[in-house]
């Protein structure tokens, strides 16, 4: 069966070399050998995430880590901060997580902004936020360190922040930032296999999880604190992965951090040059485009270009690439193009020769 290549905004495309790390020959994970190989990512990741504090590996997807920060810091309310699928979905997580919980909502397309998280902060209700920093439903992303500024206003709040598809393409300096939980999954920008999720948490945050009564075994903040200084994790992990992410980590330091940025930006700007070639707009608002991947607009806004986004999706798979046709209430009226993790221009040019002619038959 031929490999269809994946420019869906997750799971991305993984190289031969990562893969060949991924299937590395077992190890015990309470034994030296492990500890060695977490030793070896560790200050890796505290360079990419720009801390101090230790970096923790969890083999689960990301929303095991959301749910597990809203059960170690949330123990009078949760303001979550809602503007596309993925974000507003915190909302019902919280919930059924037993938090009390408030709705910041906005438009899908527009950005969360400093003034309105500062407002609903600004009643004294909460104790926790959570933001989704580049909201993948919509290719939105809001403005991170500008909402980060406000944690020197409201010390006592938590500020969780998800990374999921902006973590490695971007500068994430998370003791500069100030905030309290910075997470991602693996699947995305470091285009690793689904299965792990990298996070790291503040002193302050260390602290308030350390006095919650609730907030289990798995997730515990405390326990991966205790086990990431011994070179460990709580839990049985997921060793492929962390191979691969040990593989993968050389090849950003290989590359070049900034340079690893600026090649997302140039490839996304590529993505929105093509949108724009054939007379399509962007769904985002005008200056919180993703520089991950790229939500075009094909119809759920008025202006610009609509095509059958069935039609689009159906004869790039018979061309070998695999895009995504919209998500949620924007299905159809919207389509999504990643550039995220190991794409270049040279393998985008190769996608935006298959959308030329599959648009050439629309």
């Amino acid at each position: 069966m031929a490999h269809i290549k994946l420019h869906i905004p997750g799971p991305v495309e993984v190289s031969e070399k990562t893969f060949k790390a991924f299937c590395q020959p077992m190890i015990g994970h309470r034994g030296q050998a492990f500890k060695d190989l977490v030793a070896k990512v560790q200050p890796q990741l505290q360079t990419l995430l720009g801390t101090k504090q230790l970096p923790y590996l969890s083999t689960s997807s990301a929303w095991g880590v959301m749910e597990g920060s809203l059960r170690n810091l949330t123990q009078k309310k949760v303001l979550n901060c809602m503007k596309g699928a993925f974000s507003d979905k915190w909302l019902d997580v919280a919930k059924r997580c037993g938090k009390e919980a408030e709705p910041l909502q906005v438009p899908w397309g527009s950005p969360i902004r400093p003034e309105q998280i500062d407002a609903k902060l600004a009643t004294g209700q909460f104790d926790s936020l959570t933001l989704i920093h580049n909201e993948t439903s919509t290719g939105t992303m809001s403005p991170l360190v500008e909402i980060a500024a406000l944690k020197k206003k409201y010390p006592d709040v938590m500020f969780i922040v998800d990374a999921v598809t902006s973590m490695t393409a971007l500068p994430l300096n998370f003791d500069a930032l100030g905030i309290d939980v910075l997470l991602a999954g693996t699947q995305k920008a470091f285009a690793l296999p689904p299965g792990l999720s990298i996070f790291t948490a503040s002193p302050a945050a260390l602290a308030k999880a350390a006095l919650a009564k609730d907030r289990g075994y798995y997730f515990d903040f405390v326990e991966f604190q205790k086990n990431a200084a011994d070179h460990m994790t709580p839990s049985t992990p997921s060793i492929s992965h962390v191979y691969a992410l040990s593989s993968k980590l050389d090849d950003f330091f290989a590359e070049g951090l900034e340079a690893r940025y600026a090649r997302h930006t140039k490839t996304n700007q590529m993505t929105r040059d093509w949108a724009a070639k054939h007379g399509f707009t962007l769904f985002p608002e005008t200056g919180y485009e993703s520089i991950t991947l790229t939500c075009v607009n094909n119809g759920a806004k008025p202006g610009g270009r609509t095509v059958d986004a069935a039609k689009l999706q159906k004869s790039a798979k018979d061309q070998g690439f695999l895009i995504d046709g919209g998500y949620g209430k924007i299905k159809g009226t919207t389509f999504r193009l990643s550039n995220m993790g190991d794409e270049t221009p040279e393998t985008m040019n190769q996608l935006y020769a298959a959308l030329d002619s599959a648009m050439a038959k629309l």
